[in-house]
């Protein structure tokens, strides 16, 4: 088998600001996946197209897709190629975390989305493998969970969202499963309600499927830095021993805050992406080293 993916991940019990929460532990589920990737890509094990040698994708500069394909691509003996829409001259010159470890993995990187051409040969892979075809591996993730949990009680399962993917096709799974008492919510954390909204609806029509969306009341903008992301994460990581992600996983757990969601039986899935810590980290101290100076 090309990869051994960890399944079925660990259900964790943890505490955090005195009340209790479930973890979905989707961070194990390989090395080199961040768990909702290695979920999204399954299906691209098992039924990969023939005649097929060459990946192509785009999105963000740091992303943690743009990792796991090249990753995918090598394994295979498959050519990567991934358009940036910006690249910033100092990761030009000094490539660092998940931009330097796909590079190693034979990424060709190319600078504008206005660029991107598809061959007959070449595969195209939707930013953040936001295919339809990521629906067949989240479906064993929704599985999962009704093996785990009490399917009599009422759950929220929560995760932050980048294209809402993971979010939407959880959400499906459980009503095709004919699970109801088992409620997705997510918050957006690339654009707002609305552009999340528009993603759920490139991938699927029916709204009926379409897992809760919350937001919070402060507009953050994606990739910017806020002192309440880092003391939030830094908080998550002293009292569960878990290091979350850093760029999503902060702006999930103050909207969950803000909507009382621990009120109730709370899940929350751990989509891995700690390997694009190693940058933010760095941004972060050189942040707050300015924000101490003013």
């Amino acid at each position: 088998m090309l990869f051994e993916f960890k399944t079925p991940t660990p259900l964790e019990q943890h505490t955090f600001k005195k009340f209790s929460f479930l973890l979905k532990r989707d961070d194990l589920i390989h090395k080199d996946f961040s768990g909702n990737k290695a979920r999204k890509i399954y299906y691209y094990l098992h039924n990969f197209p023939k005649k097929i040698d060459t990946i192509i994708s785009f999105g963000s500069i740091q992303s943690n897709a743009m990792y796991s394909l090249s990753i995918f691509a090598k394994a295979k003996g498959l050519k990567f190629r991934y358009y940036a829409h910006h690249i910033p001259k100092h990761l030009l010159q000094k490539p660092s975390g998940n931009l330097l470890a796909a590079l190693k993995n034979g990424m060709e990187l190319i600078e504008g989305y206005e660029k991107i051409k598809v061959q007959e040969n070449e595969l195209f892979i939707n930013e953040g493998i936001a295919n339809k075809e990521a629906y067949f591996g989240i479906e064993f993730l929704a599985k999962e969970l009704i093996e785990q949990l009490e399917t009599a009680k009422e759950y929220t399962i929560f995760l932050p969202s980048g294209t809402g993917t993971t979010a939407l096709f959880l959400s499906k799974a459980f009503k095709m499963l004919q699970v109801n008492n088992f409620e997705v919510v997510t918050t957006p954390c690339v654009g707002d309600s609305a552009y999340l909204k528009e993603q759920f609806f490139h991938l699927e029509s029916n709204p009926i499927y379409h897992p809760k969306i919350i937001d919070t009341k402060k507009r953050y903008h994606f990739g910017r830095l806020y002192q309440e992301f880092y003391q939030i994460w830094l908080e998550l990581q002293k009292e569960t021993k878990v290091e979350f992600d850093l760029l999503y996983d902060p702006k999930g757990w103050l909207a969950l805050m803000e909507y009382k969601l621990y009120e109730k039986n709370l899940v929350y899935i751990h989509q891995g992406g700690v390997l694009g810590n190693e940058t933010l980290k760095k941004r972060y101290k050189v942040f707050l080293q300015i924000k101490e100076q003013l």
